[in-house]
Parts: C-alpha cells; sequence; structure tokens
C-alpha cells in the first residue's frame, strides 16, 4: 500500500478495504455525528450561516435520515462529488439549497447557500446578492421568484455560465482533501 496518490479518485478506488478499517477505527460506532464531522473539518469559530451550510451538507449525506452517517453514505456523498454525473450534482445542490425542503429554492435559501460557502472558502469576490439575482433572471422562467427541481435543473444546463459558477462554488474538494489528509495522515502512523 502506497502513500502516492495522484488524485482523491485514486485514493477511492486504491484501497476500499483500507478506507472502511479507517473509518471504523476512528468512528468505532460505524457512525459520524454531525458534531464529529464540524471536528473533522475544523469549523470552530465559523460564522452561523457556516456552521447552518454545514448542517445542511450533514442532513443531504444522511441520505437514511437516521441523524448519523455511515460508511456506506460517507463513500456515496464522496463519489458523487467527484465522479456524480451532472444531472446527479444538481439534484444534490437542489436538496442542500431547498432548507425548509418544500421542493423550492427561493432567494433567501440561495443567498443565505452561497454567503455561508463564502464564509467557508473565504472567497468574497462576488456579492452572493448578484449572484443569486443573475440565476432567477435567467432561470426563473415564470418569475415567481422561486425554482423548482425542474427549473433549476433545466436552467443550470441550459446556461453553461450558471453552470460553471454553480461548479465552482459548490466544489467541496477542499472539504473533502481535509477529511483524507487527515485520515491518510493518521493512517500511515498506525
Amino acid at each position: 500500500m502506497g502513500a502516492n496518490y495522484s488524485s482523491l479518485d485514486d485514493i477511492l478506488e486504491e484501497d476500499m478495504h483500507h478506507w472502511y478499517t479507517k473509518f471504523m477505527k476512528e468512528s468505532p460506532s460505524g457512525l459520524i455525528t454531525l458534531f464529529e464531522l464540524k471536528t473533522m473539518l475544523q469549523m470552530n469559530g465559523m460564522t452561523e450561516e457556516a456552521s447552518s451550510y454545514v448542517d445542511q451538507v450533514f442532513v443531504t449525506f444522511d441520505m437514511d435520515g437516521d441523524g448519523y452517517i455511515d460508511f456506506v453514505e460517507y463513500i456515496a456523498a464522496i463519489s458523487l462529488l467527484l465522479k456524480g454525473e451532472i444531472n446527479q450534482k444538481l439534484k444534490w445542490y437542489f436538496k442542500l439549497f431547498d432548507q425548509d425542503g418544500n421542493g423550492k429554492i427561493d432567494k433567501q435559501e440561495l443567498e443565505t447557500i452561497f454567503k455561508a460557502i463564502q464564509d467557508i472558502t473565504r472567497n468574497y469576490d462576488v456579492p452572493p446578492e448578484e449572484i443569486v439575482t443573475l440565476i432567477y433572471e435567467k432561470i426563473d422562467v415564470h418569475g415567481e421568484g422561486e425554482l423548482t427541481l425542474e427549473e433549476f435543473i433545466s436552467g443550470a444546463r441550459d446556461h453553461p455560465d450558471i453552470m460553471d459558477m454553480l461548479s465552482k462554488m459548490m466544489d467541496l474538494t477542499n472539504v473533502l482533501e481535509i477529511i483524507v489528509s487527515g485520515q491518510r495522515k493518521n493512517a500511515w502512523e498506525i
């Protein structure tokens, strides 16, 4: 087992047994709680929006809704983010944005998520209000101030600039690298 991985994909594919063993060693119960995830991501001192965003990410990764992320959910989430098809990612983004779970994304929900992402990434190049305005001008076809899943997916697919912006804003590679490097570092200490 070598420590020279060229990408996160290689880490996932290289040694699934090792990942499982490591996951079970760090989470003997076989489950990760929201608190453990925030600790793993070094979320101390983050804004309320950033903390709320991580809460929402946790909920979307907790596919069975039991309040924990198990190994299968963990690997499925990482695989989706790294290798998922565009429609799969857009559905996941929508679920993440739809904080109240009503099947629609309103401007406030979207703006809150974008503010949280900026707080986590420390990238404040474009104000969230401008991003939200652009998205709604281009893809809110009925002018209702909210988007359904279908509007969101077709709008993002029909506007490459919006798809590109969403992909950049929602890139969680840095978060995955924190998790992976923490696990790899500890794994090689064994």
